[in-house]
Order: C-alpha cells, then sequence, then structure tokens
C-alpha cells in the first residue's frame, strides 16, 4: 500500500505541475465566464433601429403600423414598381408590399430588400400583421379583443412529490437538469481523464521508464497508483474551476453591472410578449415578467425539496467510481498497445457502453426515469454512472441506489483484475501487433 501511495504522489504532484495543467485550469473558468456574461452584454447593445417602408394597397393597416422599439415604419403611396425605386435609394431596412388582400385568406404579402431578409425581422414582421388581421376578424365577428383576452385561462398545474418525508414541490424542469449535468460531467471526465491513463502508459512504455520503475513495484501497483493520482488530479481541477468560474462570473457582473443572461424559464416567459403596439406590448411584458417570477419562484422551490446532500453524494461516488472503472480498462489498452494509433480497436467497444448510456439519457430515461431501460442501465457498472446520476433527482429506492452502487464496486474490482492480467504482460511487450485472442491468453499467464 505504501508503494502505491507514492505512486499516487508521484502521478498528482508531475501532473499539477504541468504548465498545460495550471494554464487549462486557469483559461477553463474565463471560457465559462464568458460563455455566461457575453450573451448577456450582447443583448444589452442595441442594433440600431430597422426602418421598414410599407406599401399598403389593401387599406387595412393604414395608421396600425406604429414605429416600437428598434423598428419604424415608413408608409408611402404610389405602384410598386415606383415604391421600389424610391426604396433602392435609401438605406431603409426592408420594404413591405401588402396588396389588396381578403382577411380571411391573407396571401401575397412580401418583403423586399437589398440583402437576405434577417429571420428576426421576417419574424417580427409577420407577427405584426397576424396581430392586426386577428383584431379586424374580431371586429367582423363582432368581438372584442379584451373580451377574448379575459376568457384565456392562465393555467398553472402545481406538480407535488407524495413522499415519505410528506407533500414536496416537483419541478420536471429543475429536476431534469439536475440529473444531466451531473451525468454530462461524468462523461466527459471519464474520457478526459481515461485517455490520460492510457497516453501515460503508452509514454512510459515507448520511453522504457517503465522497464526502471517495475524493478521496485509490482505492475498492478503501478497501475493502480496511476489510475488514483490521475482521478485526484481530475478532482482538483474539477473543483478549481467550480470555484473559480464562480469567482470570476460574479465579479465581472459586479464589476460591469451586467444582469445575468435569462434563464429558460425566463425565456419561455417572455416569449408570450408579441409584437403588437407600445401599449399591448407593456401589458404583455409585465404578463411575461408576472409569469418568470412565478416560474423562477416554482424553480426555487423544487430546488429546495431536491436532496442536495444525496444529490452530491451519489455524483462523488459515481465520478470516481465510473472513472475506476473505466480508468483501469484505459490503462489496460494502454499497456496492451505500443502507439496510440493502435488503440482504436480496443477503445470502439469499451467505450459504446457510455456512448449509449449518455445518448439514452435524454430520451428513454428522462421520459420514464422509473421504467425497465432505466432501471437496467442503472444496476449495470458500465452505464450506471451516466444513468443512475440521472435518476438520483427524480428520486430512486434506497434497494436500487444501493444494489447499483454495490455492482459498480464490483465491476470497479473485476476490471481492475482484469486490466491488471493485461497490464503486466503487455507492460514488458514491444513490437507485437494485440488483438483479442492474445488477449485473452494474457489473462492466463503467469509471470
Amino acid at each position: 500500500m505504501h508503494k502505491i501511495w507514492l505512486i499516487v504522489q508521484r502521478e498528482y504532484t508531475t501532473r499539477v505541475r504541468k504548465k498545460s495543467f495550471i494554464v487549462m485550469t486557469l483559461i477553463t473558468p474565463l471560457l465559462f465566464a464568458a460563455f455566461m456574461i457575453v450573451p448577456a452584454w450582447l443583448a444589452t447593445v442595441s442594433d440600431g433601429a430597422e426602418t421598414v417602408m410599407v406599401l399598403d394597397e389593401s387599406g387595412l393597416f393604414a395608421d396600425k403600423l406604429q414605429d416600437r422599439e428598434n423598428l419604424k415604419f415608413v408608409p408611402l403611396q404610389g405602384t410598386l414598381d415606383q415604391v421600389k425605386t424610391v426604396y433602392k435609394e435609401t438605406d431603409n431596412t426592408a420594404l413591405l408590399h401588402i396588396p389588396d388582400l381578403d382577411i380571411s385568406d391573407p396571401e401575397g404579402i412580401t418583403i423586399y430588400s437589398k440583402k437576405n431578409t434577417s429571420l428576426q425581422t421576417q419574424i417580427r414582421l409577420e407577427n405584426i400583421l397576424e396581430k392586426e388581421i386577428e383584431n379586424q376578424r374580431l371586429i367582423a365577428s363582432g368581438i372584442e379583443r379584451a373580451t377574448l383576452e379575459k376568457m384565456k385561462p392562465d393555467l398553472n398545474i402545481a406538480a407535488v412529490n407524495l413522499s415519505a418525508e410528506g407533500e414536496k414541490d416537483n419541478n420536471a424542469i429543475v429536476t431534469s437538469v439536475a440529473g444531466i449535468a451531473g451525468a454530462v460531467v461524468i462523461y466527459f471526465f471519464i474520457f478526459l481523464y481515461g485517455v490520460q491513463i492510457m497516453r501515460g502508459v503508452i509514454e512510459e512504455k515507448t520511453n522504457r521508464i517503465v522497464e526502471v520503475v517495475i524493478s521496485s513495484v509490482k505492475p498492478f501497483q503501478l497501475m493502480m497508483g496511476k489510475i488514483v493520482g490521475i482521478a485526484a488530479v481530475g478532482l482538483t481541477q474539477f473543483l478549481l474551476w467550480v470555484v473559480l468560474s464562480f469567482v470570476v462570473v460574479t465579479g465581472v457582473q459586479a464589476a460591469f453591472g451586467i444582469k445575468p443572461a435569462p434563464t429558460p424559464i425566463e425565456q419561455l416567459a417572455a416569449g408570450r410578449v408579441a409584437a403588437t403596439g407600445e401599449e399591448e406590448e407593456q401589458v404583455e411584458k409585465q404578463a411575461a415578467d408576472s409569469d418568470a417570477a412565478r416560474m423562477m419562484s416554482d424553480a426555487m422551490n423544487a430546488v429546495a425539496n431536491l436532496n442536495i446532500p444525496l444529490i452530491l453524494g451519489c455524483f462523488l461516488f459515481y465520478f470516481l467510481g465510473g472513472y475506476l472503472l473505466y480508468g483501469s480498462l484505459f490503462g489496460a489498452i494502454g499497456a496492451a498497445v505500443d502507439n496510440e494509433t493502435d488503440t482504436q480497436q480496443f477503445m470502439f467497444p469499451i467505450t459504446i457502453p457510455l456512448v449509449i448510456s449518455f445518448i439514452m439519457s435524454y430520451t428513454i430515461i428522462l421520459k420514464n426515469p422509473d421504467g425497465p431501460v432505466a432501471f437496467w442501465m442503472s444496476v449495470i457498472p458500465f452505464t450506471s454512472p451516466i444513468v443512475m446520476m440521472v435518476r438520483v433527482p427524480f428520486g430512486v429506492p434506497a434497494w436500487e441506489l444501493l444494489l447499483s452502487m454495490a455492482l459498480l464496486i464490483a465491476g470497479f474490482v473485476f476490471t481492475t483484475w482484469l486490466a491488471g492480467r493485461i497490464y503486466r504482460v503487455g507492460i514488458l511487450m514491444y513490437g507485437k501487433k494485440v488483438n483479442y485472442k492474445e488477449l485473452s491468453k494474457w489473462l492466463f499467464y503467469r509471470v
């Protein structure tokens, strides 16, 4: 055990002192901060007002197209050819042609522009015209819009969990995000640091350094020390990323007075604001803000009702368990080959379970987190680090969680034994192309 600890220290200290580790540890929080702050900053930067010239031959929109934020209308008279000539001599954004049309079948409206019309401009104009046509239809039907708005229900279905601890508020979005976030981190870290183990073994093997090292320690001790040491490096870097990202994002927002970018819940509520007149737009913005506040309140209640200690504990367990299970296999691959190009045939079958579990987390598992597919994938060691992490925020029976953990530990022990049998032979073998048949023979060699 003492020798394994020495190897762990060596792997840890040599890697955290590397310039690449220091640079990535410092740059990643800055990139994350930019990802969080730049969209919010860009949202505050005005693109300038767009000016749209309008030729309304129908007369339905006379005095109806009012200027609004970043969008101005210039009504014109004359034929279409005459208006086109006038438009070409200006720097205006577009020319909107509304022919003589029937509100029951409004066809033939066209937008002319010198360049390709932006999607935002087209959608805004479509919303404005649709709103006004809808008003014309309501008037023709003898229905007032105020009456129609009063008839629209503001429905909010409360989701409540009937757990053993009592009734708790539930929010499917918050629960799904909590599970997916943990699964994504585990997925990428297994690949990132598993590949580091494989490359480290290949480098030591090709440089013949390993021949000197195993004169003092057993191959199994060397492999375990390398796996645990790199795991410690991964945890250190992850914790530093979390802390530094929080500090950088908070500091930049406070220094420049930038508000955080709107959350998906706020964007969903804000999406209710249509491109209408200023007074109606203000009313709908207030309604959207109210909906956003209610949604955020529901989300915060749902977060408060999540079992955060359990989620964090499971994240730490499956983070380490999944890494150790796959890390031992990556180490065995590194010992079996002489260069990185020969690793593809062995990496493919190992990474398939990870990729499948990652994909399934977004489909069947989120649709039915308690279904048979989710259950079996959350107890099989090769898929449980991803799938069970997604299921934990939804609530998993204790016996399923314990069974999954026990099988993951057993899977790690088995893969470590398997990798150790391959590692002890392959680490000293050079210049030989290895296949699966050869690997199976190594399991029974006596060294």
